[in-house]
């Protein structure tokens, strides 16, 4: 099993990298929020991956944290009728800590606006993951993946940024898409506020 890759990104798209490595090309397959954060081509680049086998084919799936690939892993293998294509396109939409806090709270209108899903499958998201995310390790799983974005223990800038956003009237898909937008632009050491002005901006 391949679990990373590391090397020269040669080209990249919002679905797509190539990353050379030892005079071979290998094609990854990203979502969004991972080609959001990518180097510019030449720079060096790894990314935590994961191999679908077909008999016809196999997929690399690459992603920036192994907190992303799990989640990756999880939607493909527990959600009834979620293949690594639909993964991809829900984990494009929104990032991890929304993602997590959408279905742990049960959000099935923001996790239905997810491009290829409808609310049933939404809902089924939801049923099937939720146990996972629950009370007891809901805090946990759901700062896990930003702690390892914004370098603190237990911190949770991203998400709050989001819900604040949400509070002040945004939609959770587009608070979601300039909070990451505001990360992106300040760095991984943005505080909440930070991410909530320049979001703002």
């Amino acid at each position: 099993m391949i679990t990373s890759i590391q090397g020269t990104l040669a080209a990249s798209s919002p679905l797509r990298a190539v990353v050379e490595l030892n005079g071979l090309g290998y094609e990854v397959s990203i979502p969004t929020t991972t080609a959001e954060k990518l180097p510019s081509p030449g720079a060096t680049v790894r990314l935590q991956t994961h191999v679908v086998y077909r008999e016809d084919s196999q997929t690399l799936y690459g992603f920036t944290t192994s907190e992303e690939r799990d989640f990756f892993r999880l939607l493909i293998e527990k959600v009834t009728g979620v293949g690594p294509k639909m993964a991809l396109s829900i984990m494009s939409r929104l990032s991890l800590p929304v993602l997590r806090s959408a279905i742990v709270s049960a959000d099935v209108a923001t996790l239905a606006k997810c491009p290829g899903i409808g609310r049933k499958t939404a809902e089924r998201l939801v049923i099937e993951l939720k146990g996972l995310f629950g009370p007891a390790s809901g805090d946990a799983a759901l700062t896990s993946g930003v702690a390892a974005a914004s370098g603190g223990e237990g911190a949770n800038p991203q998400r709050d940024a989001v819900m604040a956003l949400v509070a002040l009237g945004y939609k959770a898909v587009d608070a979601d898409k300039v909070v990451r937008q505001a990360w992106i632009a300040l760095g991984p050491n943005a505080t909440t506020e930070q991410l909530i002005k320049k979001a703002l901006g």
